[in-house]
């Protein structure tokens, strides 16, 4: 390193802006060509160089309860970490660093976004800590989860580190099927869950957030096991061609309907639910197809269930549905969720219900962390408040409008 990149009182490491960018370009030119199972050493070399060390890589598992460890060349391997109880774990929720004093330094947690998806988080230790460490430490994170996320396409050694217990067929369709489970912008946001994670066969949902327009589906497959999972396969995969055909909501359900019907006869359906929000005014507009009707959260809590004229599942030859429409306020949140929550039996072999649904999703409401540790805090007192159980599949997928603007984003700030 050229003495003119030094700073006094860091030990000779540099971590300065001008420094930083040069670092980051560095790795970007490396990694673009380099196989998977060289990025653990390549991170841990590039840290080693700004004055880090004992580096670990945590991914979260399919189960969304642990964070869990990459293995390779220069990582540090220790034990899976709770998401809902450990600093990883506070960084993952919050989205944002956290600093640990410890004996030999400060340990540093760093969220892994892609783009406003988290891949896991990033630890290391350094002697002290500064705003130049943070911004430079800040933005290795990011280009890290994108490596992370570019490399995942075409190997399965991240699958594995983050599968923690056998995965069905049905499953792993259905998970190469599934979008991000968060996704965050100035305007709006989504969260989803799905359970059971390692067994999930008919449920599933897809989204896509097109110019001011954010378009969203939810599902639910008859049967079980394999059937239930390629029945699913081909009703997102028929949402996703009329929705970029730019088929509207009224047509949408013909389209889905034709198609579950010619590949699996006319005694196979699912349930679904397509909706379309305006981010710029708040507009929801819905289409329900034999599915529990979304609730309606403001302040924190349920304020209606969004009932509104239904048409019977796809693959069953309902009549055209009839588009039903809702202003949201800024702020509001919208629940869809598939049958297998409601109609899960607990102990005494009562069905769960509606009400205590709306329960959980009052008590679950305000957890720090915004939508996307409401939402993974959701599932998990859900799961709980059932025992444990889950004998159908069950999806969670919640909408926050947030009314905001992001051209902002798109210019240098002066």
């Amino acid at each position: 390193m050229p003495e003119g990149d030094q700073r006094p009182g860091k030990g000779g490491v540099d971590r300065s802006e001008g420094f930083g960018e040069r670092l980051l370009g560095k790795l970007l030119d490396r990694a673009h060509e380099m196989p998977p199972q060289l990025i653990a050493p390549l991170i841990a070399e590039e840290v080693a160089g700004v004055g880090g060390r004992d580096v670990s890589i945590l991914l979260q598992d399919y189960a969304r309860e642990l964070l869990v460890p990459l293995p390779g060349r220069g990582l540090l391997m220790g034990d899976p970490e709770e998401i809902g109880d450990s600093p990883a774990g506070t960084a993952f929720l919050r989205a944002s660093a956290l600093e640990v004093e410890q004996s030999d330094g400060v340990r540093m947690y760093l969220p892994l976004l892609d783009g406003s998806d988290e891949v896991g988080v990033m630890a290391l230790t350094l002697d002290t800590v500064d705003e130049d460490d943070r911004r430079l430490l800040r933005r290795l994170a990011g280009l890290v989860a994108d490596m992370l996320v570019t490399k995942h396409a075409y190997t399965d050694l991240f699958f594995q580190a983050r599968r923690r217990e056998a995965m069905s067929v049905a499953a792993e369709m259905q998970w190469s099927l599934l979008p991000p489970l968060t996704m965050s912008v100035p305007q709006v946001a989504v969260g989803a869950a799905v359970e059971p994670a390692y067994g999930i066969a008919g449920d599933s949902f897809d989204y896509a957030l097109d110019d001011n327009i954010l378009h969203a589906a939810v599902i639910d497959a008859m049967g079980h096991g394999l059937d239930a999972a390629t029945m699913a396969t081909v009703a997102i995969g028929a949402y996703r061609h009329a929705r970029r055909a730019d088929i509207g909501l009224d047509r949408m359900y013909a389209f889905m309907d034709r198609a579950i019907t010619e590949q699996f006869g006319i005694d196979h359906f699912v349930t679904a639910q397509m909706v379309t929000l305006d981010v710029t005014t708040g507009l929801l507009r819905w289409v329900n197809a034999g599915h529990p009707p979304p609730l309606l959260m403001r302040g924190n809590r349920v304020i209606e269930r969004l009932e509104g004229p239904t048409t019977l599942p796809v693959g069953l030859g309902g009549e055209p549905p009839v588009v039903s429409e809702i202003r949201l306020r800024r702020g509001d949140r919208v629940l869809c969720y598939t049958d297998g929550v409601v109609e899960e039996r607990d102990a005494e072999g009562e069905p769960f219900g509606e009400e205590r649904l709306i329960d959980c999703v009052n008590r679950c409401a305000d957890v720090e962390g915004g939508l996307r540790a409401g939402a993974l805090r959701l599932s998990a007192v859900l799961k709980q408040q059932r025992g444990g159980r889950t004998s159908d599949d069950t999806t969670l997928f919640m909408i926050e409008w947030r009314g905001g603007t992001a051209g902002h984003l798109a210019f240098s700030p002066e």
